[in-house]
């Protein structure tokens, strides 16, 4: 996990995509400094720096050159654009880099420069795709890996297909896991001097037409790894990209404050899922620098057919049912065991020992060294990633289970999580289970709420920040243990100890529900449109979960120094499960708890956790009790926030929430 960033000035942004420039957004102000601090909590091994200078001269040279500097802590502004003593117009790429450090034999600090000058900041996982050693780590492997791409532009020409290399849209196609980056291109074709000034390294093109670089930056295509943008709009030139916001005084901003007449959208965005590509050319507008951004698609068929989100059997007839429920008499279906291998290999690449950075083993005495903990309420999605993780992980090695509540030992993820220990441990009694309880008051939460706001930015819904919130707390793993927790004994010893997870890697349960049918809208959107409408309601669940939920989930878990993992979103399961026919996955015509979800209740009874099996679905704002204390907090009563459908109701920044 790491926490990654570019602060791009003075060149101006062209696009065939954008009709119209963006709207005026709300106006901050936050230096270098403020992006690097919300960065280090992302990532607190290690932070860099690098700049890059551009400089196109005025006096009529048509060509670039480039200057990078190592930064330490200069450069504490963002900067506009101008022209230098020399005449030179003059523009910035200014990269930072923060590392939370999983993988690898060796200390890691971002970005990373190689040879050729090209510059990356990465932060995501290669899980599958590309042939990565174990002992090496992502971000060093993919520079090595894009430094062989073709730097031609930004599509293959026939001569490099004929020579075999890739583009880079093929290499981050062809990763399977989670990533966001940020990756500027040097073109290699010219001819370069290298000059050594004052301890900088410039290098300057000699061949005038080759003059341009390439800026790219993306998600994978899903979002589960969050990259905010700030586009430049009249009122603010700059373009950003982000991990995550920045804290800013409150009193900067409102999300009412109006632009002729007009709400102002957040300063940032939700960058959506894609490969982008930003050509810098010195030769255009005007004596200015310009880039021309483009939307690449990704390249690799299996994951176009996965984005597009469409099953061959959606309908079944009277005789597909029948079959179907004559194979569920006797035993469990087919499909059910395929979707747990697949589920036991995601978790198995997720948590293997063997891409864990060893330096954060040996720093650690063995016995005490805890790798992965879970997002734990009990339920079905997170009994099931226990028990796999258990079969996946070395039995030397103790899991933490993850459990926040509003409301002491009564809110009911915390009941069902209590039982759901001893389910565990009836199923695997050798292994050392710890249920982390985290207990809170919302009342409590000043400081924490604020900060909480500044990370689900820009979502901003009183349901984004109940969410933010729960996963915030859970995920830093500050809690108690029981006396029964901590000596495996009965649980008579009812004596709690303070106790924080020390886990890095945490699983969380997203993508079940989304998959395989687990919320209240599908069975509204089945009794409505049967079959297609379920399938329908699905596909534009999964087609939004990267700005609905997975950024926000990404930067409100990260900011602990955690990295959030999510074996249902694992490309090979969510392509198993488009694979089976939609009554395979769900059945709503039976009650809550039966036919919702219905696969993975089949997949917790093969892994013997039967009184899993059979729990209701029930999201963490309500599990955790605390949609409940913000109900009676922010409308007076439960009642009163559910006439004012309080979960969709904006947070009016100037109310002092917090």
């Amino acid at each position: 996990m790491c926490g990654i960033a570019l602060i791009v000035s003075a060149i101006r942004i062209t696009s065939s995509s954008l009709t119209s420039p963006p709207p005026a957004t709300e106006k901050l102000s936050f230096s270098v400094d403020d992006v690097k601090e919300a960065l280090r909590r992302r990532g607190p091994d290690s932070l860099g720096v690098k700049k890059v200078s551009l400089q196109r001269s005025v006096l009529g040279r048509n060509h670039i050159s480039s200057s990078f500097i190592a930064a330490g802590d200069e450069g504490h502004g963002f900067c506009s654009q101008g022209n230098d003593d020399n005449g030179e117009c003059t523009a910035q790429l200014h990269f930072i880099g923060a590392t939370l450090q999983l993988r690898g034999s060796n200390p890691l600090v971002q970005p990373l420069v190689d040879a050729s000058g090209n510059v990356l900041v990465y932060n995501g996982e290669i899980f599958g795709g590309l042939d990565i050693a174990s002992d090496c780590n992502d971000a060093e492997f993919l520079l090595q890996t894009l430094g062989r791409c073709c730097s031609c532009g930004y599509c293959a020409t026939a001569q490099c297909a004929r020579s075999g290399k890739s583009t880079v849209p093929d290499v981050l196609s062809t990763i399977k896991g989670p990533w966001a980056i940020i990756y500027w291109q040097v073109t290699r074709s010219g001819k370069f001097l290298f000059v050594q000034i004052l301890g900088s390294i410039c290098f300057f093109c000699t061949n005038h037409e080759d003059s341009s670089r390439t800026l790219w930056f993306g998600r994978d295509a899903f979002g589960r790894r969050s990259l905010l943008v700030h586009w430049p709009t009249q009122d603010d030139s700059t373009f950003l990209l982000s991990s995550v916001s920045p804290i800013f005084p409150t009193e900067q901003t409102s999300e009412y404050e109006t632009h002729n007449g007009l709400s102002c959208p957040s300063y940032w965005e939700e960058l959506p899922c894609g490969i982008y590509s930003l050509d810098v050319d010195g030769s255009k507008s005007n004596g200015h620098m310009a880039g021309e951004l483009k939307l690449h698609e990704y390249t690799n068929s299996m994951l176009k057919e996965l984005i597009k989100w469409e099953r061959t059997s959606i309908e079944p007839n009277s005789e597909d049912l029948q079959i179907y429920k004559c194979s569920t008499q006797s035993t469990i279906p087919v499909p059910a065991h395929v979707l747990l291998n697949a589920l036991h290999e995601s978790v198995l690449r997720r948590t293997s020992m063997y891409t864990i950075y060893q330096a954060a083993i040996s720093s650690t005495k063995e016995e005490n060294f805890v790798p992965v903990a879970i997002l734990f309420s009990g339920g079905l999605d997170s009994m099931i990633l226990a028990a796999l993780l258990d079969q996946c992980l070395d039995q030397s090695y103790q899991i933490d289970l993850l459990n926040v509540s509003f409301d002491g030992q009564f809110a009911p993820d915390r009941i069902s999580a209590k039982a759901g220990l001893k389910e565990l441990k009836r199923v695997a009694p050798s292994r050392r289970w710890r249920l982390v309880e985290i207990d809170s008051e919302l009342s409590d939460l000043v400081f924490e709420t604020s900060h909480v706001m500044s990370l689900i930015n820009p979502a901003n819904t009183y349901m984004d920040l109940n969410i933010g919130i729960a996963l915030w707390l859970a995920a830093g793993g500050d809690g108690w243990v029981s006396g029964a927790n901590i000596d495996d004994n009965d649980d008579e010893n009812p004596a709690r100890a303070k106790y924080k997870s020390s886990a890095r890697i945490l699983l969380v349960g997203s993508g079940a529900d989304e998959q395989c049918a687990g919320y209240g809208r599908h069975r509204t959107s089945y009794s409505r449109g049967s079959w297609l409408g379920l399938h329908e309601e699905m596909k534009l669940d999964m087609q939004r979960i990267w700005k609905r939920n997975l950024g926000r989930d990404d930067r409100c878990i990260a900011d602990n120094g955690k990295e959030a993992r999510f074996p249902f979103l694992d490309e090979d399961v969510i392509r198993v499960l488009l694979n089976f026919p939609l009554w395979e996955i769900a059945n709503l015509d039976q009650p809550s708890g039966i036919g919702d979800k219905r696969i993975l209740r089949e997949v917790a009874a093969l892994l013997g956790l039967n009184e899993a099996a059979i729990l209701p679905k029930r999201a963490i704002q309500f599990g955790s009790r605390i949609a409940r204390e913000s109900n009676r907090k922010n409308f007076g009563s439960n009642r009163a926030a559910n006439q004012a459908s309080a979960g969709s109701v904006r947070i009016d920044k100037r109310s002092n929430y917090s």
